[in-house]
């Protein structure tokens, strides 16, 4: 499984470095997994989350470098500890006695191999949790063909379908076309399933971040959708956008042009009738936030409000009582 890292092509980067001896792609990874966090999360969609919480594991490095990232400490600000895939699995284990309801990875395909060989080792010392796909979408077909060894429900962004915007934004003006086919890939794989309490069990919630100013580029992926995806995915349309730090204002300027706002009321209501003119009803909407309890400092002992974040691992303490 580890001759995957000898010439990574597990992303549509296709950096053919080899992460084994220790050199780094566009990720910043080596073949070591590195993972700043694993918590009992509350704050994901409702059917994800139950009475126990989402077993969300944070991997460090990115493949994208959004300049909007509000986990940049961890995508790309080194923050994260080195772990085996025997330790990984024992986090698993782990958040699965703590009460999670599922095993949520986030942000995790530069390290697709090892992850692999974790949970084929998690699953022989008895971890029975489905297991959560929780990515950017910017995937290609050698990291899906992993993916979908393991995974029981698919989290992919569906960030934007405009290619100059993607360029600008992610520095990836390719993810539009790769994100798009990722997302159907993910959602032909199985149709949306619940257990007895309404837990999602299977199938895809194809998630959308709005961002303040680019209305246009957000109907198009509602459309999309609604063309592509209605009746076989869920969709997760989300408006907690907060200016990050590689946002906030310097000498020159708001950095990268990425919004240096939140979503504007009128703003909301536009996308709320979107979502009304093109049919789409089955799925989430995730308000707006008053203040900024969603960005997180993964240097903090929980990056997290304490009301919606468990914490289990942490990336300087190891496991917490």
């Amino acid at each position: 499984m580890m001759v995957y890292f000898t010439q990574c092509r597990l992303c549509p980067r296709n950096c053919g470095v080899d992460r084994l001896s220790g050199k780094r792609g566009f990720c910043g990874e080596s073949s070591q997994p590195r993972v700043a966090l694993a918590t009992l999360h509350r704050g994901e969609e409702p059917p994800l989350c139950g009475t126990g919480g989402s077993g969300a594991v944070f991997f460090s490095g990115c493949t994208l470098k959004c300049s909007f990232c509000q986990n940049c400490d961890i995508s790309r600000g080194g923050v994260g500890a080195e772990v085996s895939p025997e330790e990984l699995a024992s986090i698993y284990t782990q958040l699965q006695h703590r009460g999670a309801e599922n095993l949520n990875l986030v942000t995790g395909t530069h390290f697709l191999p090892a992850i692999a060989a974790s949970l084929g080792i998690a699953r022989r010392e008895g971890l029975k949790l489905p297991v959560l796909w929780n990515s950017s979408g910017y995937e290609n077909d050698t990291g899906l063909e992993l993916i979908e060894s393991f995974t029981d429900v698919y989290l992919p962004d569906l960030k934007t379908l405009d290619p100059v915007l993607a360029g600008r934004l992610f520095k990836a003006a390719d993810y539009p076309g790769r994100a798009g086919a990722a997302v159907l890939r993910m959602a032909a794989a199985g149709g949306i399933a619940y257990d007895r309490r309404g837990m999602l069990t299977g199938g895809t919630i194809v998630r959308h971040l709005v961002l303040p100013g680019f209305l246009e580029s957000t109907r198009a992926v509602l459309t999309w959708f609604a063309e592509n995806l209605s009746g076989k995915a869920l969709l997760s349309v989300m408006f907690q956008y907060l200016p990050s730090n590689d946002t906030k204002q310097t000498a020159t300027g708001p950095r990268k042009n990425a919004p240096s706002r939140t979503i504007e009321d009128a703003e909301y209501f536009a996308v709320l009738g979107m979502l009304e003119e093109l049919g789409i009803d089955d799925g989430f909407i995730q308000e707006p936030e008053a203040d900024s309890p969603w960005l997180p400092d993964f240097r903090r002992d929980n990056p997290f409000p304490e009301e919606f974040s468990t914490v289990v691992w942490h990336w300087k303490h190891g496991y917490v009582n």
